[in-house]
């Protein structure tokens, strides 16, 4: 089985430095010094957030 779905976040400049990511979709948010790392980050908290759930309960559709 393989999902699907666009998440959308926001990366703005962290207080202090490097940045903030925040996905609108789910709540999820994280940081990381550079703006690769906090892609990275913010692609690593998504799947955890989402392990062991149940994808329609946030409107992600399951495509085969």
């Amino acid at each position: 089985m393989k999902l699907q779905k666009t998440i959308k976040a926001v990366i703005k400049n962290g207080e202090q430095s490097g940045y903030i990511a925040e996905a609108l979709d789910i709540p999820v948010i994280t940081q990381g010094a550079t703006l690769d790392e906090v892609a990275e980050n913010l692609k690593e908290a998504v799947e955890l957030f989402l392990e062991g759930e149940d994808p329609s309960d946030f409107g992600f559709d399951r495509y085969t």
